[in-house]
């Protein structure tokens, strides 16, 4: 193997968290930001919280909202198609079925 090609390594590297946690590492590069470490990932908390990137999960809990409301509307217009058909003139065919 060739001496000169491999990268430099720290035996101290420093990760921060976007939570403000940060701890020591061995790495390639001397400081290492990232958005989710093992005190705020909530696999590991056990918290229920949403790790919105790029505002996905807002999104994402508006399409449900409008889904909801769609649905709404689209059974209130099935009722509405329901009581007009039974409001219909019946049929000589029909009245002769229900005798």
């Amino acid at each position: 193997m060739r001496s000169s090609i491999h990268p430099t390594y720290f035996d101290e590297a420093q990760v921060v968290c976007s939570c403000g946690n940060t701890f020591v590492t061995g790495s390639t590069k001397q400081e290492i930001r990232v958005e989710i470490c093992f005190k705020c990932h909530p696999l590991y908390t056990g918290e229920k919280r949403f790790v919105d990137t790029l505002g996905q999960v807002g999104r994402f809990q508006q399409k449900q909202k409008i889904a909801e409301e769609h649905k709404k509307s689209v059974a209130q217009r099935k009722e509405k198609n329901d009581e007009k058909k039974q409001r219909q003139a019946k049929s000589l065919r029909d009245l002769l079925m229900e005798v």
